[in-house]
């Protein structure tokens, strides 16, 4: 599947910008869809965390971990699902703009279908992430601006 892409400025430094995205305890403030998100062990962002997070679909709360692949402060992390019948692989990658007094952050996240997640990832889960990654971003921003 090809991945969706979104790209928003944001009136804040890369280091604020990547601070706040890659601590999955904020998920729930900026992502619609997020109910919970905690690491596993507790410890700040580190590659091989594990981070337990639940999200809503409809009425439908679905539980999954994603794993941190790469962390490359300030500029780009990796996160991919490692469990469930639709998995994210999420690459997030932040560009210093005005002298880095702010910020470019493009998220691509691409949706792999696993079991029934094969037919639910294309029909139902890839077009929800698509209409809610705008509106994250715009949460994002107005959240990390004010």
């Amino acid at each position: 599947m090809s991945a969706i892409r979104e790209t928003i400025d944001i009136s804040a430094s890369p280091e604020d910008v990547y601070a706040y995205v890659t601590d999955p305890r904020h998920l729930p403030e900026w992502q619609e869809s997020a109910v919970s998100a905690r690491p596993l062990d507790g410890a700040p962002p580190h590659v091989g965390q594990r981070v337990a997070v639940t999200r809503r679909m409809g009425k439908r709360e679905f539980p999954m971990t994603m794993e941190v692949k790469q962390l490359d402060p300030p500029r780009s992390w990796h996160m991919e699902g490692v469990d469930g019948p639709v998995r994210g692989h999420v690459h997030g990658a932040i560009e210093p703009l005005d002298g880095g007094k702010r910020s470019r952050l493009t998220l691509d996240l691409e949706v792999e279908g696993h079991g029934i997640g094969r037919v639910i990832a294309p029909l139902v889960v890839k077009p929800h992430v698509r209409k809610e990654m705008a509106r994250n971003e715009e949460r994002l921003r107005n959240l990390l601006e004010h």
